[in-house]
């Protein structure tokens, strides 16, 4: 019986949880059925959104989550799982009154204002000596840019929300536009700016380095594939955690769950049951571009466009579907036009296209909780921040562990909360 952390998960979340717990003294295991970024830590817009605080679920988003679904808008539902998703959906809408909206704010910010400064400790250059990792992460904000004045002024609640929530950003002109991004075709007339993000320019090499520094470190990585945790209630131990996987039982001495929107089902075994959703987003890359020096959000067509290492990569869309629903590439195809309005030199010629699973709850808060056994831990359900909260949920996860007080109030992200 081993005495040894295992963190089940590659991912962003996952690497970093491992990595502090590390950093703590603890001997740690990740497993992971692929390996490092396999799942949606691979193919996001590589945003560290810092100061990110409106969550999904707002005030009418019933309405105009059914226009986006007739005028086929970002948003799409696999018609074949909506038994499955409907359930999901009411909690969706219940999280959507002013009440839960401003809750949900307000804990949301209380994370993502520690997002920059979280990265930074990961990478701090005394323990993580790597030039190649630190060059990928970059300071260079996050810009929003709107067509027209109509959709501009429908982001006014929002930008209200941050300002209430003390996000920094500032609201740009045109020829504020143009100064940040010149290259830019002279379509926009508004958008605002925040300039404490950061932008990681390869989330897969990231993640491949991260994972490589906490191998160097004497961590453990095992390809294997889990199918759920238990309780080994028969050991000697009595309550013994355990891992079932293809190969065989583990018996770990404790659990950290990082499995992103295969998280549920894992977990099923411990009887804990969480409305967890498979929202899939997608990715198209393009050749390298110099053109634009940061991710820019195209507000009026749900596109944000980021000047990768290995490309020009296009993401978009929200599918709600099973996890293991086939990928449908039509809809992030269709608009290539969009980026071409853009940038209109950009060379269209596709050189891949992705698509990949957020683990989103209704409240689009993630879980950062002990469970109800002493000695399994529950990190995930990130939705759209994985990338931005990964390494301040290790460290939160670290704290827990070891019982320490911790600078944030984690009870809006307990595991208990939606039963």
């Amino acid at each position: 019986m081993t005495e040894k952390i295992y963190v089940i998960g590659a991912g962003i979340v996952g690497i970093s949880c491992a990595i502090a717990l590390q950093r703590d003294g603890h001997q740690v295991v990740i497993i992971d059925k692929t390996g490092p970024a396999a799942g949606a830590s691979f193919g996001n817009a590589g945003a560290i959104v810092n100061g990110s605080c409106i969550p999904t679920a707002t005030p009418g988003i019933a309405i105009s989550a059914l226009k986006m679904l007739l005028t086929r808008g970002p948003l799409s539902m696999d018609v074949a799982s909506v038994p499955h998703i409907l359930p999901w959906l009411v909690r969706f809408v219940i999280q959507s009154s002013q009440r839960n909206y401003q809750h949900n704010a307000t804990a949301l910010v209380s994370l993502t204002k520690q997002a920059s400064q979280s990265w930074k400790t990961l990478l701090d250059s005394h323990k993580f000596n790597d030039n190649e990792c630190l060059n990928l992460f970059k300071n260079v904000g996050w810009l929003r840019l709107f067509e027209t004045s109509a959709t501009f002024n429908a982001n006014l609640a929002a930008r209200n929300l941050m300002q209430q929530c003390g996000t920094d950003f500032s609201i740009l002109d045109a020829d504020d536009i143009y100064q940040l991004e010149p290259n830019l075709n002279r379509i926009f007339k508004h958008g605002f700016f925040q300039p404490d993000c950061h932008f990681v320019s390869n989330p897969d090499k990231m993640c491949q380095l991260l994972s490589a520094h906490f191998i160097e470190n004497g961590g453990q990585f095992q390809v294997v594939d889990v199918s759920e945790i238990s309780i080994a209630n028969g050991t000697v131990a009595g309550n013994q955690p355990v891992i079932k996987t293809t190969t065989g039982d583990i018996y770990p001495k404790k659990i950290v769950l990082c499995a992103g929107a295969w998280s549920a089902k894992i977990a099923a075994g411990l009887n804990y049951k969480v409305p967890l959703m498979a929202e899939r987003g997608y990715h198209l890359m393009l050749p390298a571009t110099h053109q634009i020096s940061r991710p820019i959000v195209n507000a009026d067509h749900s596109i944000v466009l980021s000047p990768m290492q290995s490309g020009l990569r296009m993401t978009s869309q929200v599918e709600l579907a099973k996890v293991d629903t086939a990928p449908d590439y039509r809809k992030i195809r269709s608009l290539l036009p969009q980026v071409k309005r853009m940038l209109s030199s950009v060379d269209l010629t596709e050189q891949s296209v992705w698509m990949g699973a957020r683990p989103s709850l209704p409240d689009s808060l993630p879980i950062i909780s002990q469970s109800t056994h002493p000695d399994i831990f529950y990190g995930f359900g990130h939705q759209h921040l994985g990338m931005t909260l990964g390494p301040l949920t290790g460290q939160l996860i670290a704290d827990l562990i070891a019982k320490r007080p911790s600078t944030i109030d984690l009870s809006a992200f307990r595991a208990d909360r939606f039963n």
